[in-house]
């Protein structure tokens, strides 16, 4: 029980990186430096692929490749 009752005090740092003015939203800022350019390249490469094979099914192509 010790160890919660005289452990290091982060609200400074906390503060200090949430309330900079960065240019960031608030939820980008507490999440990792990795995960949301994953999340968008995940996300945009879905859409893409998406939007690409509903073209080809408009078109009567029922495959990612070729005419069949």
């Amino acid at each position: 029980m010790a160890g919660w009752v005289y452990r290091q005090n982060n609200v400074p740092h906390y503060q200090r990186q949430f309330q900079k003015h960065d240019g960031l939203r608030l939820w980008e800022k507490g999440r990792g430096n990795w995960m949301i350019p994953a999340y968008k390249a995940i996300l945009f490469t879905s859409i893409s692929a998406s939007m690409y094979m509903m073209g080809r099914l408009v078109l009567g192509h029922k495959t990612w490749f070729g005419k069949n």
